[in-house]
């Protein structure tokens, strides 16, 4: 039976909780998370222990792989890169984790020496009960498709932009949406599609990790929605409330396309209780410059 982990890319930043803890407000929540920070700094092996011990036996940890292996040594096969590759191990197999991120970054061109180079890199350092994701921000091909599939590497992609490009029995996602890198937020139609993509191929595991500025919220809409069938109805603020609250924010005067640009990411909610995406309740009102909030809330009426 297939099962699929949703959750976010770290806890640190986490807000709805009076729990001091956040790592164990995070574990109440979702039962897997992806460690980001790693992909900066090598913590303490410490520090690791202490996350394991404060959360329940079955939570899931993956890695994100120290940007020394793939932006400065970009997978050569190396003394440097194999002792780096040794260390972040070390901190995967202090977690349990079952898999390890690697983001190569959009200037390392996988060209035919690239290639061959990171299959020489793989051959000597594949593990046996760790899998290994390779995000390509310059790009998937053929070429690089097949030197994947050799070593039985998980191409990691976002599924709200594109579609998993070959069969895997792992799916490894990372959702950033369709904004400016995390300057996101998903509405309730993103998220079914989202869950539709998940729900497809042979995969046995699919784990899908939120990068979004409201990570938090859009990946517990989605948890729910795949347990319930629905998502929770928005509690709190009417939705003409909630547009005034986020529209207030705008210096005015203020033409529609530069509201938009600022604040069509948001998600605000319907008559219905959908929620999508600010950008479509301000698609229809005129196009000219508005110099407050009232303006515009007259014209969605």
């Amino acid at each position: 039976m297939r099962k699929i982990h949703i959750g976010t890319g770290g806890w640190a930043y986490l807000e709805c909780t009076k729990e001091k803890d956040k790592l164990l407000a995070y574990s109440k929540l979702f039962n897997f998370v992806e460690v980001n920070s790693t992909f900066y700094v090598y913590p303490r092996l410490s520090l690791v222990r202490s996350w394991r011990r404060r959360v329940p036996s079955e939570f899931i940890f993956s890695v994100r792989c120290i940007r020394d292996l793939t932006h400065k040594f970009g997978l050569r096969p190396c003394e440097e890169a194999f002792k780096i590759f040794e260390r972040i191990m070390k901190i995967c197999k202090v977690l349990k984790a079952p898999i390890l991120h690697l983001e190569t970054p959009p200037s390392l061109q996988f060209d035919e020496e690239r290639i061959q180079l990171a299959r020489e890199f793989f051959s000597s350092i594949m593990p046996k009960d760790i899998k290994l994701t390779l995000e390509v921000r310059s790009g998937l091909n053929e070429k690089v498709l097949g030197f994947m599939q050799d070593y039985g590497l998980i191409p990691c992609v976002d599924l709200s932009r594109e579609n998993l490009p070959i069969e895997s029995d792992i799916l490894y996602s990372r959702l950033f949406g369709k904004g400016l890198h995390t300057l996101y937020q998903f509405d309730d139609d993103e998220l079914i599609e989202i869950e539709a993509k998940a729900n497809k191929g042979n995969y046995r595991r699919a784990f899908l990790v939120f990068h979004s500025l409201r990570m938090y919220e859009d990946a517990l809409r989605l948890k729910v929605h795949m347990e319930k069938g629905e998502f929770q109805k928005p509690e709190g603020t009417e939705r003409v409330d909630f547009l005034r609250m986020i529209l207030s924010q705008t210096s005015f005067p203020c033409s529609k396309q530069e509201i938009i640009q600022k604040h069509g990411w948001k998600v605000v909610n319907t008559k219905s209780g959908k929620r999508i995406h600010v950008s479509k309740l301000l698609e229809n009102i005129p196009d000219r410059v508005y110099t407050d909030v009232d303006e515009i809330i007259t014209k969605l009426e």
